[in-house]
This record gives C-alpha cells, structure tokens and sequence, in this order.
C-alpha cells in the first residue's frame, strides 16, 4: 500500500512538471502606469491553463521596442505603422488589435474655440511631437476644410502630463492628447471638439482602425499559435470582465493611480468603449486608406518609403 502511494504521488508530480513544461510562458512588456497593466491586474489573477504570463516594466515605448527587437519580450503594445516600417526593414513583427481608443483636441470649459478654422492664432498643445498620427491626420482634415493648420497655429510639443498641466493653467487654448488623458480632463470639465474616430470619418474611412495592438515577432508567433490563440482569447474575456463586473473593475483601481471616482469613472468608460469590436477586411482596407495619408502627410517621416502596409502587418485571424 505503501508502495503504490509512493508511486501514484511519484506519478502525480511527473504529471504536473510535465505540464509545466510544456505551457509556454509568454513574455509581455509593459509601461509603467500604462492601459495594459488594467487587463493583466486580471489576467494573472486569473491562471490561464494555455500560457503562463510574465510582466516586464518598461520605461517608456522606445525601451519595449529594442525589448522586443532583442528577444528580452515576446510582446509589446505598439502601432502598426510601426510595424509596416519594420517589416520593409527585414524586421518580422506582425500586429493584432488591442484597442480602438482614440486621441482628442480639447480646449477650456469656456472656450469659444468650436471648430478647427478657430484654431487659427491660438497655443496648440501636441502630445507626442511633429509626426504624431493625430497631429498628422487633423492636418489632412483641416486641409480638406481649406485650412493650414501646420502653418496658422503655433505649436506646442510635449509630454501629455505637461500639456494637460498647461491647459488647466490657461498657458495653451487647446491640446492634441491622447484618450485616457482627454478622459481625465473631460472628467474635470474640459470640452472635446474632435476625437480621433471623428477625424476619420471627416476624411472619408471607410472604418475606424484601430492605431495600438500587441505587437510580436512572427517566428516566434508560429512556434507558439495555441498559446498566442489562448492569450488573445484571455485578454479579450479580461477587457469584457473590467466592463462588466465592478468587482473586477475595482481590482485594477490602484493601477489607474487616480482616487477621483469622477475620473475614475471616465477612464473605465474610455477603455471599455475602445475595445475592437471588429477587425475585419473592410477594417484592413481603411487601414491602407489611413496608412497613405500618413504617408503623405508625414512625407515618408513616419511610414518609410514604401506608399502601402506590408504584407504581413497583420496577424491573420484563425
């Protein structure tokens, strides 16, 4: 009896260490006080049986790049426009959807600054410089609309913290933020003229892309489809408990480092409204459609050279 203890426990842990062995453990890249730390504060609370997750801070975008590129990470959230460039460099990264939050031009509650013509002589705020996609794409539509934004407002370039900052003070009529800091500002009153999903559609796209995704190397990717499927499908059931239950809300509280319930709130209701709902062809083709303007706009700065995404820029949906 003794003996056949000793052998099913035996059995039991050769069981569990080959188990182990063989679910992958899948690197992700964060930013410190970023979005992403919302879903993993869920997702390593919740073992999944397909991949163990490892969470590796990172500095700022530019450090989870060169994490990526240097195999310190298997995953990092970043553009796909990136991406495309990369691939052209004989970087094989490929791209799927995290999130359809925008970016959005606000200005005082009080302001009489309504559309983009009065614009024109005012400090505009811009968060993260001259090729900035958002700074880039309100060029395109205050172009179609006869107007030189580049040339008739003054810029202001810098940190979304500081620009926020700025606006409250009155030192800036209007900033270019991104959408988890126009929903702390929002919360405090500021007024939204356009956002991102609107800027789109004043230029015609077909469908609104979304600009950030988890982004991976494609080699690895194929050495590891079944846990990459399992992860998608896990975040995906994070993103829908966060917006769905409080009690799973309330557990990512501490990482959106805010104690203002109103803010709070607007945050919660920012992200939930930025989850992909579709990506699809008619998505990937608006995608193109985006990607020249960019190309355009930027005059090859941001995209390269190449006129078109590369092939490959999107991981395929099973």
């Amino acid at each position: 009896m003794l003996v056949n203890k000793i052998l099913l426990a035996a059995g039991l842990l050769c069981s569990a260490a080959t188990f182990a062995a063989e679910r992958p453990t899948l690197k992700i890249g964060a930013l410190a006080s970023g979005t992403l730390d919302w879903e993993m504060a869920v997702l390593t609370d919740t073992p999944n049986p397909g991949f163990t997750l490892e969470i590796q801070r990172l500095a700022n975008p530019e450090a989870g790049k060169i994490a990526l590129q240097s195999g310190a990470v298997d995953m990092i959230v970043a553009d796909w426009i990136w991406v495309s460039r990369q691939r052209n460099s004989g970087i094989k990264l490929t791209f799927y959807p995290y999130s359809s939050a925008a970016g959005a031009l606000l200005v005082g509650a009080n302001s009489g600054i309504e559309t983009l013509a009065d614009l024109t002589g005012k400090r505009l705020g811009i968060a993260g410089g001259e090729l900035d996609k958002n700074w880039l794409l309100l060029q395109a539509l205050g172009q179609k609309q006869g107007l030189d934004l580049n040339a008739n407002v003054e810029k202001v370039f810098g940190a979304p913290p500081l620009l926020s900052q700025q606006l409250k003070q009155q030192r800036l009529d209007a900033i270019l933020t991104y959408w988890n800091f126009a929903a702390r500002l929002e919360a405090e009153g500021f007024k939204k003229i356009i956002d991102a999903n609107a800027v789109e559609q004043g230029l015609g796209l077909t469908a609104h892309v979304p600009p950030l995704g988890y982004v991976f190397r494609e080699e690895w990717a194929q050495a590891h489809k079944s846990a990459l499927k399992d992860f998608f499908q896990a975040a995906q059931q994070a993103k829908q408990r966060l917006c769905s239950d409080d009690n799973v809300w309330r557990k990512a509280l501490p990482e959106t480092h805010e104690d203002d319930p109103q803010i709070q709130a607007a945050l919660r209701q920012g992200y939930c409204q930025g989850r992909v709902t579709e990506w699809s062809a008619a998505v990937q083709t608006a995608a193109g459609q985006l990607y020249y303007l960019l190309y355009q706009f930027s005059r090859h700065q941001l995209t390269g050279d190449a006129p078109e995404i590369a092939e490959g820029t999107f991981w395929p949906v099973d």
